[in-house]
């Protein structure tokens, strides 16, 4: 029993001191953020709002003028590629690629941050005697790219907030 305790408490000692944390919610430097340049009722546009205002106290408004900032979407592609053939001259690979460009204003107008860009790429093998197990895993594909892009999105906002303050 004894030993149980010792090994649980050395445990939390090693857990503590090797920096582990939970992740907390960024800060940023905005109350309300209007984004514009992607559809109210676009996909895209839910997972932007439901990961901002759940890592962080910013409320997303729908009224650009009712906000402290915008966030303009500049641009929003996704791109598929033929990467390599087999020695028939079928499809064997394929490359998927998502840009992204974007860009904050202020309430006035003014540019907060300049416009940067997220560009993702993924790789796909391809199968033409299982196409429908291959279109069902490049929407998935798709799927997590956007996650990852609206996550690099809010790490590289919460980023520039801190240089904005600093």
């Amino acid at each position: 029993m004894r030993t149980r305790f010792l090994s649980l408490l050395l445990l939390a000692f090693v857990l503590s001191a090797c920096g582990f944390q939970l992740r907390a919610s960024s800060s940023l430097p905005w109350e309300t953020l209007a984004i514009s340049g992607v559809p109210e009722n676009n996909e895209l546009y839910f997972q932007i709002k439901r990961n901002l205002e759940a890592s962080s106290q910013t409320k997303v408004v729908t009224d650009a003028k009712q906000a402290s900032a915008t966030l303009v979407v500049l641009q929003n592609l996704q791109h598929k590629a033929i990467l390599s053939l087999s020695g028939k001259g079928l499809v064997r690979e394929f490359q998927l690629t998502r840009t992204f460009m974007y860009r904050i204003l202020d309430a006035e107008g003014k540019e907060v941050l300049p416009a940067a860009q997220i560009v993702l790429q993924r790789d796909m093998s391809f199968d033409d005697e299982r196409i429908f197990a291959k279109e069902a895993e490049e929407a998935t594909i798709w799927r997590e790219m956007q996650q990852d892009m609206v996550q690099q999105l809010l790490r590289r906002l919460a980023a520039s907030s801190r240089a904005l303050k600093s």
